[in-house]
């Protein structure tokens, strides 16, 4: 089939290889978020899926709106026969969702009608769910509710941080939307309409999600910090400043809640239940580094409490 690939962040690099590589279709153009800032020098940077397109010389558009005219003039002309899509971006909109005979098939990291939304991960780890995965489904106008084609499942392990979970199933999940489309290709594979059971929603999650709630369970702060990680990151304040924290892990001791514990074994906080042990810490203006190595510089006293 004539595809044409929408996708925008590392996560969406793993489809478009299989696509450009599977030898039964024919990637004629890519579709991907405009060139943005990035990085410590600020400068103006093509997303993971412009790179790879760039490296195979397969034509780029980076509409800022999809429904601008002369991109949807762009596509019609491409007659595509599907566009996959994963981690594009932006809302679709049902002029261009008509374009290809076969419609828009997209790769959503979740086991469907679970997760709907733009951050199913992070939501699946924050939950403690067990289980998680991945699924195919036909977009349509009504956020991530059309019919399903195909899904795999993935255990969450309890050491899983968002950014590991979301890399096994970037991996996983190209598999799944190229047999999709070889499915639909073949005329085999045919969607079916979610359940209307079990329906959850995952919204963006923004920088203050991230922050670490001491008054709640050490199940919950342990959770939290791996669901950010590594994407915006958990934190929270120390001596009025913001400090930025790695994954956090759980023991069995118990210390009064915001309380900084340093020993030779580690940096402790308490939370409503029992207390956590630091990972790595990054205090303002530097790197990452041991949360022993920063308790020792920063000099704490006893009785000092993290906000």
């Amino acid at each position: 089939m004539r595809l044409v690939f929408a996708g925008t962040p590392e996560p969406a690099v793993p489809s478009l290889k299989r696509l450009i590589e599977s030898g039964r279709h024919e990637v004629v153009a890519v579709v991907t978020r405009p060139d943005a800032v990035a990085g410590r020098g600020r400068k103006i940077t093509r997303s993971p899926i412009g790179q790879l397109a760039d490296e195979h010389g397969i034509p780029v558009f980076t509409p800022r709106r999809p429904s601008e005219p002369e991109f949807v003039e762009q596509l019609t002309a491409l007659a595509p026969d599907c566009c996959p899509v994963v981690a594009y971006g932006a809302l679709l909109p049902e002029s261009v969702l008509a374009i290809p005979r076969h419609g828009w098939i997209n790769l959503h990291f979740s086991l469907l009608p679970a997760w709907r939304g733009a951050a199913p991960v992070q939501a699946a780890v924050l939950a403690g769910d067990e289980f998680t995965g991945a699924s195919t489904f036909l977009i349509e106008k009504g956020l991530d509710t059309g019919p399903v084609f195909g899904t795999i499942t993935e255990r969450i392990a309890i050491t899983d941080t968002s950014g590991s979970l979301l890399q096994r199933l970037a991996e996983s999940g190209a598999h799944l939307l190229e047999s999709t489309l070889d499915g639909v290709q073949d005329g085999v594979v045919h969607a079916v309409p979610q359940p209307l059971d079990g329906i959850s929603y995952a919204p963006k999650v923004e920088t203050e999600a991230g922050r670490l709630r001491w008054d709640e369970p050490a199940l919950a702060v342990f959770r939290r910090s791996r669901a950010v990680t590594p994407a915006p990151g958990a934190w929270t304040e120390f001596d009025g400043k913001r400090l930025k924290l790695g994954p956090v892990e759980m023991v069995e001791e118990v210390l009064p809640e915001r309380t900084i514990d340093v020993r030779k074994t580690g940096v402790f906080i308490g939370t409503a239940t029992t207390a956590v042990r630091l990972g790595e810490v990054q205090p303002p203006g530097k790197r990452m580094m041991p949360a022993l190595d920063w308790a020792r510089g920063a000099r704490i006293e006893a009785g000092a409490v993290v906000e």
